[in-house]
């Protein structure tokens, strides 16, 4: 308790105390006869040393504890605005407590500066990688047809397109990079409108038929996904939503692969699912799937043409509508996305 004591507490409990002592000291001589004195007297004499002792003793605790006080205070950054600290009214254990708040939070900002510091150069190094392989790969094309191979036709029209191909994929992976800015920015305006969510996914499957064609995949609805549903959300942003998780599961699943459709409806949200029968994710790279240049398959997400910001851009999406979106997968079984929108009854 008396650790939690002010500065004017512990000025009046030593004054207290050194009067006291007095006190005893005098009760002792009088009974034995040694001093003889008038109670008024002493009890005038009494007070007056106490409100000197106190006096005395606030005022060399303030000169140097206080003093102190005003030092951490400053460095902790306390004394803001216009109410200044009243650190007479502090007890040593209050301001302790205070300073190891202080030092708590700037340990976390310091761990927190320290993780952003790695994710920085982790970030860089990562587009940098990702970046560079296109451009050096066209780099190489043009060199090759700059060098005379521009006038043999066995090779001129093969590298102009597999340049062009590079090309592309570098501007997409700069127009993505462009969405998570913005995304991330703040810079990000929902159009939000009501739409027939049903309507939209049949819309995207016209979009893969080429891709469909390609994996001999077949894209249908569940049977139970008969119902249309009209939901509130920025149409066009929830089309990439759709067309990314889609083409990922056509490009990423296996040959005659199924992916499919489905509609949960959750009173004022609507859950959709995308599902395939593919070769499925593990758990160690599920955690981390929604990562900036995360792949599972290095080699052959790079040779499918992603950008590798597909699911992020997703993700931020999604989140921006102020939904949820999750991923399970099974081995060898296949893996289902799901999210969720706001449904108009």
């Amino acid at each position: 308790m008396a650790k939690n004591l002010s500065l004017k507490q512990v000025s009046l409990f030593v004054s207290l105390l050194i009067v006291g002592i007095n006190l005893l000291v005098l009760g002792i001589l009088f009974f034995l006869d040694k001093i003889q004195f008038s109670w008024l007297s002493i009890a005038i004499a009494l007070c007056a040393s106490a409100l000197v002792c106190y006096f005395a003793i606030r005022v060399l605790l303030e000169n140097y504890i206080l003093n102190k006080i005003k030092v951490i205070y400053q460095i902790i950054g306390k004394p803001k605005g216009k109410d200044p600290v009243n650190y007479s009214s502090k007890s040593l254990d209050e301001v302790g407590e205070e300073v190891s708040e202080w030092a708590d939070k700037k340990e976390k900002q310091i761990k927190g500066l320290e993780k952003l510091e790695d994710y920085r150069k982790n970030y860089v190094g990562t587009i940098s990688h990702e970046l560079k392989t296109p451009l050096f790969t066209a780099q190489g094309f043009v060199h090759t047809l700059l060098d005379g191979g521009l006038y043999d036709d066995k090779i001129n029209m093969k590298y102009l397109k597999r340049s062009m191909r590079n090309l592309d994929r570098l501007k997409n992976i700069v127009d993505d990079l462009e969405l998570i800015n913005k995304l991330e920015s703040g810079k990000f305006y929902l159009e939000l409108t009501r739409f027939d969510i049903k309507k939209l996914v049949e819309e995207v499957f016209q979009d893969m038929e080429i891709h469909l064609k390609e994996k001999k995949a077949t894209l249908q609805f569940k049977a139970d996904a008969a119902t249309n549903y009209t939901v509130e959300a920025d149409k066009e942003n929830i089309r990439q939503v759709l067309h990314n998780l889609i083409i990922n599961a056509i490009k990423y699943g296996k040959d005659d692969g199924l992916i499919e459709i489905a509609f949960f409806d959750l009173n004022n949200k609507l859950v959709v699912e995308i599902s395939d029968n593919g070769i499925g994710i593990s758990e160690e790279h599920i955690k981390h799937l929604f990562d900036r240049f995360y792949r599972v398959d290095p080699s052959r997400s790079r040779s499918e043409g992603g950008s590798g910001l597909g699911l992020s851009i997703v993700k931020h999406i999604i989140e921006a509508h102020d939904q949820t979106i999750n991923v399970r997968s099974t081995l060898n079984e296949g893996t289902t996305f799901s999210f969720t929108l706001k449904k108009l009854t």
